[in-house]
């Protein structure tokens, strides 16, 4: 069994941290407020470091949790990015879908939302890479 590490982790939370700016930001940032049903004054309104912050901490949980099981399991680098993007597929994805049945979101906010899951993870998946 390897080390826990930080950095690793760290890094891969960010990873799925900067996926998140670029896809909420400049690639699908219009398109998922319309499917959110959100204004420009709703989102305005939020407070932006909070969200941010607490955005990261639930990134970096992710992150350890996905990095503890990759290193308990002594997976190979294909294993390692099986392993994150599996996890984004077959169980947030899911769990995700089963909240926006009973919200009643739109198909394309949930294709949207999914689609940052599972790239994120595969983003978070390709730092670990780095440090195996």
């Amino acid at each position: 069994m390897g080390e826990f590490n930080w950095l690793a982790v760290v890094l891969g939370a960010l990873a799925f941290f900067v996926v998140g700016a670029l896809w909420y930001g400049v690639l699908f940032g219009k398109v998922w407020q319309k499917s959110a049903r959100l204004s420009d004054e709703t989102v305005r309104s939020g407070n932006m470091a909070l969200i941010f912050a607490l955005t990261f901490l639930f990134e970096l949980l992710i992150a350890s949790t996905l990095w503890h099981g990759i290193e308990r399991s002594g997976a190979s680098a294909r294993a390692t990015m099986m392993m994150a993007v599996g996890f984004g597929v077959t169980v947030m994805v899911p769990a995700l879908g089963i909240h926006y049945l009973y919200l009643r979101k739109t198909l394309s906010h949930f294709l949207i939302d999914s689609g940052h899951i599972v790239t994120g993870m595969a983003a978070m998946g390709g730092v670990f890479l780095l440090f195996r």
